[in-house]
């Protein structure tokens, strides 16, 4: 007869019954997801929580809900992405660094909602652009890349490190072509720019977004905007940039002036260049790697902050050969 594994056994008390549904969630749902990461058992029995099983695994989920109670108690209202990232920091030992994370405060939006990295790789790249004046933020949909960035910009401009925001987005055809769309070349270029407005309403309102453009303060526009340009005293952020070309993108990084910063941003894996045509966002990270004050930050899929199943959508394709690009 096989020998039984040691069993052991863990509880946690929450202080009342509104923190154990703020940490627990509304019929204890965050629960199920602690249940199907790990064999270890889930109880509980009025504020109390307890686990059982294997001593790793209880450990493991003993730590996450202190720390889900912790993060509550700091005002946090906690989300299932907030657990399922709690679940993987967990199980690679370094749930330690999530409380970090929540200490990190990049702006408010206009409702007073606080902007903070949500992992480690986001906070790395935030990290990243405080340090340097030029920064590549590369990776898969879904990572914050150029969120983030737009908020760093809002909050230099608030701070008053730099005079006004520089938002630039190559007008590469998807699929369509520009002559074909209906309206005229603002209507035609907004539907590329569209995101980067969407990230500008988030933080600063739409009415103060469009007092802004109208006082110039922030500018949106076509990377062919950019050409003889030099952009002082700006935060720059070019947006989808694997469309680019080579000589695209060696212009824009030349606009670089004195008192600015530029965020370039884009995923490898969405090029919609014409076949045969180089990424100049694939030729910039080969050349510029070995400059020490430019920062690359490669985001992964496990910094996907959308839908959980974005993630694994990713990684699917990630494992698939021949997958489409």
């Amino acid at each position: 007869m096989a020998e039984e594994r040691e069993q052991a056994v863990r509880k946690w008390t929450f202080a009342n019954s509104d923190e154990a549904v703020a940490v627990l969630g509304p019929n204890d749902a965050y629960l199920g997801l602690l249940d199907d990461a790990f064999t270890a058992r889930v109880t509980i029995r009025g504020n109390e929580v307890g686990f059982v099983g294997e001593p790793h695994e209880v450990e493991q989920m003993y730590d996450i809900v202190r720390t889900m109670t912790r993060l509550s108690q700091m005002g946090v209202q906690l989300s299932e992405g907030d657990y399922r990232y709690a679940i993987e920091l967990a199980k690679q030992a370094h749930l330690g660094e999530m409380l970090h994370l929540y200490t990190t405060e990049i702006a408010t939006t206009y409702k007073g909602r606080a902007i903070r990295p949500r992992t480690l790789g986001q906070r790395r790249y935030v990290e990243l652009i405080q340090k340097c004046d030029i920064v590549f933020g590369i990776g898969p949909a879904g990572t914050g890349k150029t969120y983030l960035a737009v908020v760093m910009a809002v909050a230099a401009l608030r701070r008053g490190e730099v005079r006004r925001i520089v938002l630039t987005r190559p007008a590469v055809e998807a699929g369509e072509k520009l002559g074909f769309l209906p309206g005229d070349l603002q209507e035609k270029v907004d539907p590329y720019l569209r995101p980067l407005y969407d990230a500008l309403y988030d933080v600063f309102g739409p009415d103060q977004v469009a007092r802004s453009l109208e006082r110039g303060q922030i500018e949106i526009a076509p990377l062919a905007y950019m050409r003889g340009r030099t952009l002082e005293e700006a935060f720059v952020i070019l947006d989808e940039a694997q469309n680019t070309t080579p000589e695209q993108m060696k212009m824009f990084l030349t606009r670089l002036g004195v008192g600015s910063k530029m965020v370039i941003t884009g995923d490898v894996t969405q090029i919609d260049l014409p076949a045969g045509r180089l990424s100049g966002l694939v030729e910039a990270t080969r050349i510029l790697q070995g400059i020490p004050e430019i920062g690359f930050h490669f985001f992964e899929s496990h910094d996907v902050v959308r839908h959980h199943l974005v993630q694994k959508i990713i990684e699917a394709y990630d494992r698939a050969p021949g997958a489409a690009d």
